[in-house]
């Protein structure tokens, strides 16, 4: 690689155990045998974008990098947060009565997952909620914030499966999703979809997901790349989906499915329409905005849902294709890219060695995925790096990380390495 050219290549960065849990045991003094730790990753969706709440079909897969937290039982029925990256934001919270506060930042994730959580078990009158204990909670993380990674999801679902240990429910994993989601939804404000939290509560290693929004029926399909590899690369344009157009994006998708419904009444969601439906459809709607935003749920939601057959038949060309189109469709007809994705996405494309290339995530910011072939990376990144910056003004980085499993307690796996 050009020395003279210095790009930032992120990798999977675990924390430093001694020096993450010293900090934890200065937040949280006491004995060593009562702490555990869970973790949980982001996601890269490799098609199917703003699907997910429209009934239609995805494809992301659960990252290596994610988010890890230490956790010690409270007798207080207190609830505190602390983090690694965002020193001096600690946040004292009554489990039994948790409000969201701006204030709070990070931890108001956390604190919405206690919440849907205990929500979901008064109403189950599965257990007394008064007797469940509270948690001194520490996190630490490797996914950059507002990058469209999912790191919101990530906390919400670290935090999910260390409740569900602490609190021993024994609750599935998809039911853990589902409360996260609600956690995002009516604690947070974001009216996200599911992938997000479904992918990175069930995902596996080297496994993508193909899952059905409408239904939650899914399958794990086998990501052989052959010779390739996924390279994620950021903005560094954040975004925050409460304050962008995120929630503007899915009313209009209320109104298209509305005026559609007076056509086709049995419609439940926009992604139930087949691209060979969708031309006998069009004069429903009275809006031009409305028209793309429904094209694009129904033609992205079909790539997604034949996408599976690509991968299986190995034929990474044709899949490299879907992706460009996802990005042309996400670009056009939905008006979720901006200048920077589109600066991003259009150098892959001329990149050496470049099956395809689009945008990851919600939009509005955050980051690319591309289909790289190996030996060509290192030329990719360099080349990527050097018109985006020359298009925008500043560089981006790029992260290389494999699919990895999904939202689990690593405790047994990180005693090894203590030496308290």
């Amino acid at each position: 690689m050009n020395a003279a050219v210095k790009v930032q290549i992120v990798r999977p960065n675990p924390p430093d155990w001694q020096h993450w849990l010293a900090q934890f045991f200065a937040f949280s003094p006491g004995d060593v045998g009562s702490v555990r730790v869970f973790f949980a990753p982001g996601r890269v969706n490799l098609l199917g974008e703003h699907t997910d709440y429209n009934g239609g079909y995805v494809l992301p897969a659960a990252l290596e990098m994610g988010t890890w937290v230490a956790v010690r039982p409270r007798l207080d029925g207190r609830l505190r947060f602390q983090s690694a990256l965002f020193p001096g934001q600690d946040v004292t919270a009554v489990a039994a009565s948790l409000t969201y506060r701006p204030e709070d930042g990070f931890a108001n994730y956390p604190k919405g997952v206690a919440w849907a959580m205990r929500e979901w078990l008064t109403q189950q009158g599965v257990v007394a909620t008064a007797n469940l204990p509270g948690a001194d909670m520490m996190f630490y993380g490797d996914l950059p914030n507002s990058a469209g990674l999912s790191s919101s999801a990530s906390i919400e679902l670290a935090t999910a499966a260390a409740l569900n240990g602490l609190w021993e429910l024994n609750s599935a994993a998809v039911d853990l999703a589902l409360l996260s989601q609600r956690a995002e939804n009516e604690f947070v404000g974001v009216q996200c979809g599911i992938m997000d939290q479904f992918s990175i509560a069930v995902g596996e290693a080297n496994q993508a997901l193909s899952l059905d929004c409408s239904t939650l029926n899914y399958r794990l399909v086998p990501v052989v790349l052959q010779d390739h590899l996924l390279v994620i690369a950021n903005t560094h344009k954040p975004r925050d989906l409460a304050e962008s157009k995120y929630n503007e994006r899915r009313r209009e998708c209320n109104q298209a499915l509305a005026q559609l419904q007076r056509v086709r009444p049995q419609l439940r969601h926009l992604a139930e329409i087949t691209p060979e439906q969708w031309p006998d459809l069009t004069t429903a709607l009275n809006h031009p905005v409305l028209l793309r935003r429904a094209r694009h749920v129904v033609f992205e939601s079909h790539r997604a849902k034949m996408a599976p057959i690509l991968l299986a038949r190995g034929d990474l060309v044709a899949f490299g294709k879907q992706m460009n189109e996802s990005h042309h469709s996400l670009r056009d007809d939905y008006e979720v890219t901006g200048p920077e994705l589109d600066a991003l996405a259009e150098a892959a494309w001329g990149a050496p060695g470049c099956l395809g290339s689009r945008m990851t995530g919600a939009g509005f910011g955050g980051c690319t995925v591309s289909l790289v072939q190996n030996s060509e990376v290192d030329g990719f990144i360099q080349q990527v790096s050097r018109v985006y910056q020359e298009r925008v003004g500043w560089k981006p980085s790029f992260y290389l990380s494999g699919i990895g499993p999904g939202a689990r307690e690593i405790t047994n796996e990180v005693k090894l390495q203590w030496q308290f």
